[in-house]
């Protein structure tokens, strides 16, 4: 199994990317968001990937963070969601959207996904709406970017090199989210209650700190 390629970026289609590794190039598949933040031709990139393995095909799907990667391979599991369906969702999404969306049961967010229907966006929330609690409250170590920094590229007039950049506000997120998370649990509240109600704050106080998101989420909790 392949699980990270990192390289030089050496050409982007509308959909993939070819990164070459000391010499030999490998195709990803990417969504159109991960292919807007990919750095320059010839720079140094990382990619978490997941290899699709059929009788007469092998594919390479590459993501930012392992958690784009784990909810690809937990929408690859519904039903009718095949790697073009997912990779769609994440796009449209994005991993900490496609999260938000399954827990508060927002199939019209995931329906916003070229290509995904009503039937299949509400299949989609209706089989992982049970396991999205554990991948929201793992977000926290999943949601650091794969490092090109460590990247060695081999030239005779080596590009200059970026370190990858760090998306400081999805961290933020993706830490106050899981804390909160965790906090609620710990004081009794079931994970999917918890889960739905940290979602629902976080969607209306995007960067609200952990103690903002706990105290909202409370409100949300208690009883009508």
């Amino acid at each position: 199994m392949i699980g990270r390629i990192s390289g030089r970026l050496d050409w982007r289609g509308s959909d993939h990317v070819l990164i070459d590794v000391r010499g030999v190039g490998y195709i990803v598949y990417v969504s159109e968001r991960t292919l807007a933040g990919m750095p320059g031709l010839g720079e140094a990139v990382s990619l978490y990937t997941d290899l699709l393995v059929r009788e007469d095909l092998l594919q390479l799907f590459g993501f930012p963070t392992m958690l784009e990667k784990e909810w690809h391979k937990l929408l690859m599991t519904v039903q009718g969601v095949g790697a073009k369906a997912s990779m769609a969702i994440l796009g449209t999404l994005g991993a900490e959207g496609v999260g938000r969306a399954i827990t508060l049961g927002d199939a019209r967010s995931v329906q916003a996904a070229p290509g995904v229907g009503p039937k299949l966006a509400q299949r989609v929330i209706l089989e992982l709406k049970a396991k999205a609690p554990g991948v929201m409250a793992a977000g926290v170590g999943l949601s650091a970017k794969a490092g090109a920094d460590d990247v060695v590229i081999e030239e005779a007039a080596p590009a200059p090199r970026k370190p990858a950049k760090v998306d400081e506000g999805a961290a933020r997120r993706a830490t106050a989210s899981a804390d909160a998370l965790s906090a609620l649990v710990n004081l009794g509240y079931g994970q999917g209650d918890a889960a739905q109600a940290v979602a629902t704050v976080m969607g209306d106080l995007p960067e609200a700190e952990t103690a903002t998101v706990i105290r909202a989420a409370l409100k949300v909790l208690a009883p009508k």
